[in-house]
């Protein structure tokens, strides 16, 4: 049984949807499906695969320790540890100073206190010249800020006898439109990014799945989501005020 299969059945079992796995996991659902069909490209690489193939694998309640052992046998191990980068293939062998005659160790200091003096002075009068002369060259610069007149923007004009939905999905979520018989209109699957509109003329009700992942407004007002799976909004053209029924 592949990794996928293995952590689909787990899910099964333990009487879970994708949508409450992600939930848990904040692993989006798309790659909860491509893992489960053994797809790991969504992943964005394999250290991701395998933290994603950890967290499902404790929601589910199976043991991550073989699939991710599966997992790198399958697409190679990972990569060297730290301290294997570090130490050296073959040791090196340090020589010990000799020890030096105290008087050739004062003439180099010496030397090198000399040395250092006249580096120093030499840059410190290069410097003042240069930087005075900048000074003296320098244009004085008066900028005017400029001025850019920003024109309103309108209100969006709502249509008489009709509400104007629009869904702004931040993780994929379905929706369905149903009578207020209880006949089903339409359904449609939308995926996270994406934004759809609908224009109802007449008293519909709006299902929401994955409400905690969307983004509702009747007619540019927000709707509050709540936590729950699923959401129901009755909307009505006429009150334009919508009903969340849960």
């Amino acid at each position: 049984m592949s990794i996928g299969d293995t952590l689909a059945e787990a899910r099964r079992q333990a009487g879970l949807t994708i949508t409450q796995v992600s939930q848990e996991t904040r692993i989006r659902e798309s790659i909860i499906r491509a893992i489960e069909q053994g797809d790991f490209s969504p992943c964005g690489g394999d250290f991701y695969a395998r933290g994603h193939i950890r967290s499902i694998a404790e929601v589910v309640g199976t043991d991550p320790v073989p699939l991710i052992r599966e997992y790198d046998e399958e697409h190679g191990q990972p990569g060297m540890r730290a301290s294997q980068i570090f130490e050296p293939a073959t040791p090196i062998k340090i020589r010990e100073p000799r020890n030096l005659h105290l008087g050739r160790v004062l003439v180099v200091a010496l030397l090198a206190v000399i040395g250092y003096g006249a580096y120093h002075l030499y840059t410190t009068r290069d410097a003042h010249p240069s930087a005075t002369a900048a000074a003296r060259v320098a244009p004085a610069v008066t900028v005017t800020p400029k001025v850019t007149a920003t024109p309103a923007t309108p209100k969006a004009v709502v249509p008489k006898d009709e509400a104007v939905v629009t869904l702004t999905a931040t993780s994929d979520c379905w929706v369905g439109f149903s009578s207020p018989t209880g006949q089903s209109l339409s359904q449609v699957v939308v995926h996270a990014g994406q934004t759809m509109t609908w224009n109802e003329k007449n008293p519909v009700s709006m299902v929401i799945g994955n409400p905690p992942g969307v983004h509702v407004s009747v007619n540019g007002k927000p709707e509050p989501m709540s936590t729950v799976n699923v959401v129901t909004l009755k909307i009505n053209p006429l009150s334009k005020t919508p009903v969340t029924v849960g």
